[in-house]
């Protein structure tokens, strides 16, 4: 008998998540069936997209959503063996069985010398993320300009590398001056602090003065609101995230975004990166090549324990994390 350990929703947040939101319990799992195995979670990853998801899906007292990278420890099922390595959407949990329908095996060409936590960030869902929402939904090509925003964090870091790896000259903004030489380290031709400088809209028009083609928002708010007048004509903006008002008690209100629109001709499109499921293992196969030829570089920000989920959650939502916030159980 196995006893797993769960973080469970135990209030729904309001305003910003406190750890005493969440609650440890434990949970025996029953012995295997024939088809099921027993997983371990070995890596377990934080996103912005549970501060939403929780509110719309999540009863209190259910186990928190989100993915981890598991081990296969027991396998009553042909088509995994022990000790392999899988992705798996099964919440906040250092144990769980599953019938294998809804695991994800890593890549057979994964390098050993290779973490494997990458497949919860740059080769996994945000990564695709990056990938789909500036090849389908900005359609970036050749000499675009391409602004992007939390451009340190787990999804917009990638957005600027395959940009500059499309030819495109890239503009990003994140909240330190640590993470500002990080972004000039990797590759981003203009970045800057957007908490320090004086103006936004003089920031926005110093790092590209002919305005931008293209722009990955992973922010919404006020940013959004600001940036979207130094678009080009037919600018495209790809709307991937609002995490600038996941945690607002009261909803903020305008500026409108309809006068630049129409004068503009702009088109805005917001995206879920699960539209291309059918497209992931092209999309995967692509970021793991160019990770290992070095195209793309990773950050992780590794916090050690699952106990600490609640914590590196909301460091994450905070913005204390450079590329990729993961938990190491």
């Amino acid at each position: 008998m196995v006893t797993a350990k769960v973080w469970v929703l135990k209030k729904h947040f309001e305003g910003f998540p406190k750890t005493s939101d969440f609650e440890l319990k434990k949970i025996e799992l029953p012995n295997l069936k024939d088809g099921e195995l027993l997983l371990e979670s070995v890596f377990l990853s934080v996103d912005p997209y549970m501060r939403p998801y929780s509110q719309r899906d999540m009863k209190e007292g259910d186990i928190m959503i989100g993915t981890q990278v598991a081990r296969i420890v027991e396998s009553n099922n042909p088509a995994f063996t022990v000790g392999a390595f899988v992705v798996a959407k099964s919440g906040w949990r250092t144990h769980f069985i599953s019938d294998g329908k809804d695991l994800q095996l890593l890549p057979s060409s994964w390098p050993e010398s290779l973490p494997k936590s990458l497949a919860l960030g740059t080769v996994g869902m945000p990564g695709l993320t990056a990938y789909f929402g500036l090849l389908e939904v900005c359609k970036m090509k050749l000499g675009d300009t391409v602004l992007v925003n939390a451009a340190a964090g787990a999804v917009g870091s990638v957005v600027g590398q395959l940009a500059k790896i499309g030819g495109c000259k890239v503009v990003g903004c994140a909240g330190s001056d640590y993470k500002v030489a990080y972004l000039k380290k990797i590759g981003f031709d203009e970045a800057f602090n957007y908490k320090t400088v004086v103006s936004l809209d003089e920031a926005l028009r110093k790092a590209s003065p002919d305005g931008y083609d293209c722009f990955f928002d992973n922010v919404g708010g006020e940013f959004a609101s600001i940036a979207i007048n130094h678009m080009k004509k037919y600018g495209r903006i790809a709307v991937c995230g609002a995490i600038s008002q996941y945690n607002d008690s009261v909803p903020q209100k305008g500026p409108y975004v309809q006068v630049p629109m129409i004068f503009k001709e702009l088109r805005m499109e917001g995206f879920i990166v699960t539209r291309w499921n059918n497209r992931w293992e092209e999309g995967l196969k692509a970021l793991l090549k160019w990770v290992v030829e070095g195209k793309v570089k990773c950050h992780e920000q590794v916090t050690e324990g699952f106990e600490n989920m609640p914590m590196a959650f909301i460091g994450m939502l905070k913005g204390e994390n450079l590329g990729k916030a993961i938990v190491k159980v």
